[in-house]
């Protein structure tokens, strides 16, 4: 395969914004976590698309934190970037901030972070090459340090766990 040429993360990075409904409400009245879940996702879905220039799924949700309850009426807004790319896969970092939907003078209070791994796939569903990560900026580096702890520490954890089923 051809080599491919590095990208910053500021090539890929996405922002959506919703506003959140009703029918979203969980039994206390808030937006339900899995919403914001879902939205997270998809926005790390649009940062690996366009970081690996094709298709690309979601091989893991290694954490996903919930600082603030998100209201009905809120407006929520994410920002992904890729933390990390390795061979196929990719660090996807996700953050979610939500606002009244009345007042555009509150900030955006920042509600929720999730870092998710997604993987390149080829037209026949199998794992592709993706454009190796250059981190441009200090916050680039940091994120790119700690995207690399994690995945150390997933895949510790997958050895531990396979040791363990074999004895």
């Amino acid at each position: 395969m051809a080599s491919l040429d590095a990208r910053s993360p500021a090539f890929a990075r996405v922002s959506l914004a919703v506003m959140t409904h009703s029918p979203q409400a969980n039994l206390l009245g808030n937006v339900h976590g899995g919403e914001i879940v879902k939205l997270a996702d998809s926005t790390a879905g649009a940062v690996a698309q366009r970081h690996s220039g094709g298709p690309a799924v979601t091989a893991a949700l290694d954490e996903m934190v919930f600082l603030a309850p998100v209201h009905v009426g809120d407006i929520v807004r994410t920002l992904g970037q890729v933390n990390w790319a390795g061979r196929s896969s990719m660090e996807i970092g996700v953050r979610v901030e939500a606002q009244p939907w009345n007042d555009p003078s509150a900030d955006g209070l920042h509600v929720a972070s999730a870092y998710f791994v997604f993987v390149a796939i080829d037209e026949d569903g199998r794992s592709r090459e993706v454009p190796p990560l250059v981190p441009d900026t200090a916050d680039d580096l940091r994120r790119h340090r700690e995207a690399e702890i994690r995945r150390a520490h997933r895949l510790a954890r997958k050895a531990e766990i396979e040791a363990g089923r074999r004895a």
